[in-house]
């Protein structure tokens, strides 16, 4: 099987930069595609996350200074954090900054306590979709627009008069757009229209199956499919604890058992070679691409037990 491994992380729950530094250049050394964070200003269960936050583009910026070959990204951005013009500047610099290894996901936004905590307005669901669709179309158009025209956008919610489109990303013609989830009308259409890859999130492979027929089906009907751009990369995350022992593998997954407003999951705890055949599973519904999550910044030997165990299986 042939599937490109990336390592997704969430910050949130308790990192500050240098675990993240650390930990991004193992994931570099370890000859992982990518490293991607979580995009949250808060904790999402009792423990706070100390020492707190960190900006998840700054971080990244930061990041692309420091690491030299693997993809940098988000899983997702929230549209309700940044105004969109603004947000292509930052993805756009940051992409010079790592010489083109950036990668934009993108979302609605979901999670409303941290909205509260930190005074970021909170529209209702389908609010947040239609601004998430504006900002799609804003930085794409800005990224898209030709050296030397503007761009505008008269849109609900964003306008945009005469920008100069500046800077341009390095990856010509615009960092690779991500976009995920298990909505089942909006996001299958945005991601058609707009992203290079699909993700689905931490879900059984029955039910990623199930997202990809729907994401199939929104190509087909905005012509996607038809349309003379690379096909949709399918993606799925993994959420994983694994161990040398049942006992090692329990440890990592203690974490995943403490509640939280995280949506349930369906992760693979066990023995590096249970990794290896879930992951085979999703290559077998079609996904080219596999975001493992990891929980713990400091347990750099969980990071190293699955390159080396699982990495040359793939």
């Amino acid at each position: 099987m042939t599937l490109r491994i990336c390592v997704f992380t969430e910050p949130h729950r308790g990192a500050d930069y240098e675990d993240q530094l650390r930990f991004a250049q193992l994931v570099e050394a370890c000859g992982f595609e990518g490293f991607f964070r979580a995009d949250h200003y808060q904790a999402m269960g009792a423990d706070p996350g100390l020492p707190g936050p960190t900006d998840a583009w700054l971080t990244l910026g930061a990041l692309a200074r420091e690491t030299s070959r693997i993809r940098l990204g988000t899983l997702v951005t929230s549209a309700t954090f940044r105004l969109p013009g603004p947000l292509a500047v930052t993805v756009a610099q940051v992409d010079r900054m790592s010489g083109g290894r950036v990668e934009l996901g993108l979302g609605a936004g979901w999670y409303e306590r941290e909205h509260t905590s930190y005074g970021i307005p909170f529209p209702p669901a389908p609010e947040r979709f239609d601004r998430l669709e504006e900002q799609l179309a804003v930085i794409t158009g800005l990224w898209r627009t030709p050296l030397g025209e503007s761009f505008s956008h008269r849109g609900a919610h964003y306008q945009l008069i005469d920008a100069p489109a500046l800077p341009k990303p390095v990856q010509l013609p615009a960092p690779p757009i991500i976009v995920g989830g298990r909505g089942p009308k909006r996001t299958p259409e945005l991601a058609a229209r707009y992203a290079d890859e699909f993700n689905m999130p931490f879900k059984s492979v029955a039910e990623t199956a199930t997202a990809y027929r729907r994401v199939a089906a929104a190509c087909e009907r905005t012509g996607r499919a038809d349309a003379d751009r690379p096909p949709l990369v399918l993606s799925a995350g993994v959420v994983a604890a694994i161990g040398r022992t049942d006992a090692e593998a329990r440890r990592r997954a203690a974490p995943l058992h403490v509640k939280s407003a995280l949506p349930p999951e369906d992760p693979v705890i066990g023995s590096a070679a249970q990794l290896v055949q879930r992951l085979g599973e999703f290559a077998a519904i079609g996904a080219g691409r596999i975001h493992v999550r990891l929980i713990d910044f400091h347990d750099l030997d969980h990071l190293e037990l699955i390159a080396a165990e699982v990495l040359p299986q793939l």
